[in-house]
């Protein structure tokens, strides 16, 4: 038995496990990257999966049930009509693109000037404001009727009617944007009698970003919608004409997979635009910004 006058050894050392060593940074890194992989992986494979779940689906109720093509065609019957017309259904889907883009671009010129002039003049906001809100809650539908008789040329009232929807987006989000700069940082700016230009572009501008990407990712959707309705109310024909007008004449002559291609096409074009915004947004916002950078779940 060991007497308590006599002096304790030292425990001995117990070589640590290789668990316990702590991570290095190239191997946290390792590991947010192949999570960051994973994350990639699952948006894209289970979207994917659930889309050609949905698509096998159809065409199995459709060949299962005999249903006639100008009921319900199948997935395949509106590829191969997609194919075989795409001649006509290309030169309508260029026609529309350059109709959304021309809105688009109009959109943002007008509504990120006019939101500078709403943070910069007091006055032009309460002169300017109400006939914005105006143009947006009034029904596109009911407008293009009256556009259309009052512009002589189809093709401008067409872009008026897509840039009516697409602009307030632009211009309210672009505004709450220049408003929400901190004002503690206003004070500073001002303290330190930073120039107009200077306030703008080192307060301002990085403030409203986040909110002028959010507006534009918005904006690009209804683009195309306002481009697709005022095509629609317009009832145009013939070769300088969009998708819209291959589905009104489609469906006059009871074509429906016709129909089918060309929506087919709208709904891809939708899809391509929210994607490349999206990834504008995160490459813009990506590095610096709350609402854009990755984080593990």
């Amino acid at each position: 038995m060991t007497s308590i006058t006599e002096p304790v050894a030292p425990a001995a050392k117990v070589p640590l496990d290789a668990a316990d060593v702590a991570p290095s940074e190239a191997m946290l890194r390792a590991h947010e990257d192949k999570l960051r992989r994973r994350d990639s992986m699952l948006r894209i494979v289970v979207p994917a999966a659930i889309v050609i779940a949905l698509l096998l689906a159809w065409e199995w109720m459709v060949r299962a049930n005999n249903i006639p093509h100008y009921i319900l065609p199948a997935p395949s019957l509106i590829l191969r009509t997609l194919f075989d017309n795409w001649a006509s259904l290309s030169s309508a889907l260029w026609f529309t693109v350059k109709l959304t883009l021309l809105a688009l671009g109009a959109a943002i010129v007008g509504g990120v000037l006019l939101a500078i002039a709403f943070a910069l003049f007091k006055w032009v906001e309460i002169g300017l404001f109400p006939i914005a809100v105006i143009l947006q809650v009034t029904p596109i539908i009911a407008i293009a009727p009256l556009i259309l008789i009052y512009v002589s040329s189809t093709t401008a009232a067409l872009l008026l009617c897509a840039w009516i929807v697409a602009f307030f987006p632009i211009l309210s989000n672009t505004v709450v944007g220049l408003k929400s700069a901190d004002s503690n940082l206003r004070d500073l700016f001002q303290l330190y009698k930073a120039s107009p230009w200077q306030t703008f572009r080192y307060l301002l501008a990085p403030s409203a970003l986040p909110y002028f990407m959010a507006g534009l990712k918005i904006a690009g959707g209804l683009s195309l919608i306002g481009a697709v309705v005022a095509e629609f109310t317009a009832g145009t024909a013939g070769k300088e004409t969009g998708l819209a007008s291959r589905i009104l004449e489609s469906s006059f002559r009871t074509e429906i997979p016709m129909m089918f291609a060309a929506l087919l096409l709208v709904s891809l074009l939708g899809i391509v635009i929210f994607i490349v915004f999206a990834a504008l947004s995160r490459l813009v916002l990506g590095h610096w910004h709350e609402s854009e950078m990755r984080r593990e779940r």
